[in-house]
C-alpha cells in the first residue's frame, strides 16, 4: 500500500478495494481523508431497545425479535412483498420489503436479532421498513445498541457498509490525523483533539461526544477559512503600496451639482468611508451594499469621479450585458456633462467600436470603462487604473476579480451588491473586505405592495393587469425558471408571450427579453419597452438585475415558487423605481409549507435584509447566493446562522494569529499555513510544501 498518509487511495483501506472505491467514487471519496470528511448526515439513537408492544407510530425505532418465519404476496402485477414475523414475547412485528424477495431467506426461523425501522401501525399490524438489523449476539457496536451514523447513499452501497469502511479508516489511519491547530487555541476554546473529533462525529458514545466533536470540527471549518481571509486582507494592505488619491475637488463638486436630487444621509456616510479609502496609501477593499433602489451607482459614480480627479482611470465590470449597458448609460448621464469620457466595453460591440475603446483606455483618452468580463480579457489595458468597481461580486470567480485589479497599480476596490447580505455570511465570505452599507432608500420611494396568488387564479390576475394597462401602466410578467436551462427558459418565456398577445392581453403590445436572443435584439426591446411602445414586458430572469424602468409599475412572477426569496427581491426591485404606486403579484403552486412561508416572506416586508435573514436560514448557506462562486468551498457541518458564536471565536483567533508575531509563515504557525495551503489551492494564498 503506497504510504501516503490520508491522502492514501480509499480502495486501500480495509474492506475496499479498486470494486467498492468505484461506487465511493460517486459520492466524491477518493481518499482516506476524503472518508473521514464524509459526515452523517444524522445519528439514530439505537441505545433504547424498546419493546415491540410499545413501538410508537410513525417513529424510527430499535427493539429485538425472534425470527418466526416469512412469505412472500403479490398484491399486483410487477409487484413482490416480502414479510418476515419478528416476536419478542410482547408482540408481534411485521417487517417489509418491496421487490426484494431474497430477504426472507436471510433470517433464520428462531433466530435472535436488533432491528432499526420506521413504524406504522396498519390494518390491526405493527408493521416495519426501512429495516437496518444484526443478528444478536455479534460483538458490533457501529449498527446497533449505539448512536448509529447514518450518511448519504449511492447505489451499491448501504448504511452498513458506509459505517464498516469509515470504521476501518479510523483504525488504520488514525495516528496519521495531525492536529494543526495549536494546543492553546484547544485549550482556551475547550476543543477536543481532532482525532477525537473525528472519532465523536462518526462513531459517538454520547450525545455529549457528538456536541463536542462537531463543535471542533465546525471550529476548523471557520478557522481555517478566517485564516485565508486575513491573510488576503493583510497581503493587500501591506505588500504594495497603492494609490493615494486626492481630496475632492472642482471636478467632484461639478458631478455633484450635477445630480437631480440630493444624496441620503446613508450615501454621504458611505461616502464618507469610500474617500477615506482612497486617499489613503493602503488599497481598498471594501464591499458596499445596498438594498435594490437605494442608489449605488451614484456612490460609485462619485468615487470614479475621485479617480479620475486625481489623475487616474477607473473601472466598472458587470456580469452581463444588459446590466453593464446600463451602468454605462447612467455614468454617461452622471459624469458626461463634467468632461469625463466613459466607454462600453462589451462582446455584442462592434469590433470598430471596440478598438476604438480599447485604444482610448491604454493612451488615457478615455477615463472610466465599464463592461462585462471582456475588462479583464488579454489586450485590454489602462494607461493608469486606481480604482475597479466590481457589481453583483457574487456572480465573479476570486480569479477574476484578480485579473482585472492585475491591470492597474494595486488599486483600490469596491465591490457593489444589491443582493443584502446578512452579516454572518458577510463575515464568512468577504471576510478580507471592509463593509459600508446603504440602509436607507431616497425619499418619495412607496413600498411595493406585493401579494401572492395561486395558480387558479392566474385568469382573475391578468384580467386585474388588463385592466392595469388599459388605464396606461406599464408590466414585466416574469417567466418561471425551469431546469437552470437557458434555451428551454427562452422558448418558455415565447410560449407565454404568444399565449398573453392572443388571449389575456390581445391587441396590446407584448415585449419579450430572454438571455438567447442578440445583443441588437435584447437592446431593441429593452428600447421600445422604455419608451412606453411596449406595455407589458415578457421576460426571463435576465432581468434580474440592472434593468431600470421608472415607468414600470407592476410585476407578475409566474411560477414564483421555483425561485429563492433573495431572487424574488430582486426581481420585484425592477419595478417601485419611480415616484407612482408599485405592485408585485407572485403567482405560485405553493405545495409545501416552506413555499408557503417564502410567499409570506415576500408579502410581508420589503426589506431586503430581513429577506435574506429569512432566506440564509430557509436554504441554508450552502447555495444561499452562489457562494461556491467566490472559489471558496461548501461547508460540510458549519452554519454561520445556527454557529455565529463559532464564527466569531474562530474569526477573532484567526486574525489574531494572521496580524500577530510571529508570522503565519513561521513556527509555530507553520502548520496552520499548510492545511490553508491545502484547502484552498485555488487561491493561491501559499505554496504546499
Amino acid at each position: 500500500m503506497p504510504e501516503r498518509g490520508l491522502d492514501t487511495s480509499i480502495q486501500y483501506v480495509r474492506g475496499v478495494g479498486p470494486g467498492r472505491a468505484a461506487l465511493f467514487g460517486r459520492l466524491g471519496i477518493s481518499s482516506v481523508r476524503d472518508i473521514l470528511n464524509y459526515f452523517p448526515v444524522r445519528h439514530d439513537d439505537r441505545t433504547h431497545i424498546a419493546l415491540i408492544a410499545h413501538l410508537e407510530d410513525g417513529a424510527i425505532q430499535t427493539f429485538k425479535g425472534l425470527v418466526r418465519g416469512s412469505s412472500d404476496s403479490r398484491p399486483r402485477r410487477g409487484l413482490v412483498v416480502t414479510r418476515v414475523a419478528v416476536s419478542d414475547g410482547s408482540a408481534v412485528a411485521h417487517l417489509m420489503w418491496f421487490n426484494q424477495p431474497y430477504m426472507g431467506k436471510r433470517f433464520r426461523p428462531g433466530t435472535w436479532f436488533i432491528f432499526t425501522g420506521k413504524v406504522e401501525r396498519k390494518y390491526g399490524r405493527i408493521q416495519v421498513t426501512g429495516v437496518e438489523y444484526e443478528e444478536l449476539g455479534r460483538d458490533d457496536q457501529t449498527n446497533t445498541g449505539c448512536l448509529a451514523p447514518i450518511y448519504g447513499l449511492t447505489g451499491g452501497l448501504s448504511q452498513r457498509t458506509v459505517r464498516a469502511v469509515v470504521r476501518a479508516a479510523l483504525d488504520q489511519f488514525s495516528q496519521q490525523i495531525g492536529d494543526t491547530l495549536p494546543a492553546a487555541i484547544r485549550a482556551s476554546r475547550g476543543l477536543v483533539e481532532l482525532r477525537q473529533a473525528y472519532e465523536g462525529i462518526h462513531f459517538p458514545g454520547t450525545q455529549e461526544a457528538l456536541v463536542s466533536a462537531r463543535r471542533r470540527l465546525v471550529f476548523d471549518e471557520f478557522f481555517y477559512l478566517q485564516v485565508a481571509l486575513a491573510w488576503i486582507r493583510k497581503r493587500n494592505s501591506s505588500s504594495r503600496r497603492g494609490v493615494a488619491h486626492a481630496p475632492p475637488g472642482s471636478l467632484v463638486r461639478s458631478v455633484l451639482r450635477g445630480l437631480p436630487f440630493k444624496l441620503t444621509r446613508a450615501q454621504l456616510k458611505v461616502l464618507a468611508e469610500i474617500g477615506a479609502d482612497l486617499e489613503s496609501p493602503v488599497p481598498m477593499n471594501r464591499l458596499l451594499m445596498g438594498d435594490v433602489g437605494s442608489g449605488k451607482t451614484v456612490v460609485a459614480a462619485l468615487a470614479l469621479a475621485r479617480a479620475v480627479e486625481s489623475g487616474y482611470q477607473g473601472a466598472l465590470m458587470a456580469p452581463t450585458e444588459i446590466l453593464a449597458e446600463q451602468h454605462y448609460a447612467n455614468l454617461e448621464r452622471l459624469l458626461g456633462p463634467a468632461g469625463i469620457r466613459v466607454v462600453l466595453l462589451s462582446g455584442g460591440q462592434a469590433p470598430s467600436e471596440r478598438e476604438a475603446a480599447i485604444r482610448a483606455l491604454s493612451v488615457g483618452d478615455a477615463h472610466v470603462a465599464v463592461g462585462t468580463h471582456a475588462l479583464i480579457q488579454e489586450g485590454v489595458d489602462f494607461k493608469a487604473l486606481s480604482l475597479v468597481v466590481t457589481d453583483e461580486q457574487h456572480r465573479f470567480g476570486v480569479r477574476q476579480r484578480a485579473a482585472l485589479r492585475a491591470k492597474g497599480i494595486m488599486p483600490d476596490v469596491l465591490v457593489m451588491t444589491a443582493t443584502p447580505i446578512p452579516r454572518t455570511l458577510a463575515l464568512t465570505v468577504f471576510g478580507d473586505l471592509d463593509v459600508s452599507v446603504i440602509d436607507e432608500l431616497p425619499p418619495g420611494r412607496k413600498p411595493i405592495k406585493t401579494m401572492w396568488r395561486k395558480t387558479d387564479n392566474r385568469e382573475k390576475v391578468y384580467g386585474w393587469l388588463r385592466g392595469q394597462v388599459d388605464r396606461g401602466k406599464q408590466a414585466y410578467v416574469v417567466c418561471p425558471l425551469i431546469d437552470n436551462s437557458e434555451a428551454v427558459s427562452a422558448q418558455a418565456a415565447t410560449e407565454l408571450r404568444g399565449e398573453l398577445a392572443r388571449g389575456a392581453l390581445a391587441g396590446i403590445e407584448v415585449g419579450l427579453l430572454h438571455g438567447r436572443m442578440k445583443g441588437d435584439d435584447k437592446r431593441s426591446a429593452m428600447d421600445s419597452f422604455k419608451s412606453g411602445r411596449t406595455r407589458v414586458l415578457v421576460a426571463t430572469t435576465v432581468i434580474e438585475v440592472g434593468v431600470d424602468v421608472p415607468s414600470a409599475t407592476i410585476m407578475i412572477v409566474e411560477g414564483a415558487e421555483r425561485f429563492g426569496l433573495a431572487q424574488l427581491h430582486q426581481l420585484r426591485g425592477r419595478v417601485g423605481r419611480g415616484g407612482e404606486q408599485s405592485y408585485c403579484v407572485l403567482l405560485c403552486n405553493a405545495s409545501t409549507p416552506e413555499a408557503e412561508r417564502r410567499m409570506d416572506v415576500m408579502a410581508s416586508t420589503t426589506d431586503g435584509f430581513k429577506i435574506a435573514e429569512a432566506d440564509l436560514e430557509m436554504r441554508g448557506p450552502g447555495e444561499f447566493f452562489g457562494v461556491r462562486q467566490h472559489g471558496l468551498p461548501d461547508f460540510r457541518l458549519a452554519n454561520p446562522v445556527r454557529d455565529l458564536p463559532v464564527l466569531e471565536e474562530a474569526r477573532g483567533e484567526a486574525f489574531r494569529i494572521v496580524e500577530g508575531d510571529p508570522p503565519l509563515e513561521e513556527a509555530p504557525y507553520a502548520a496552520i499555513r499548510m492545511e490553508v495551503a491545502r484547502r484552498f489551492s485555488d487561491l493561491g494564498l501559499f505554496k504546499v510544501g
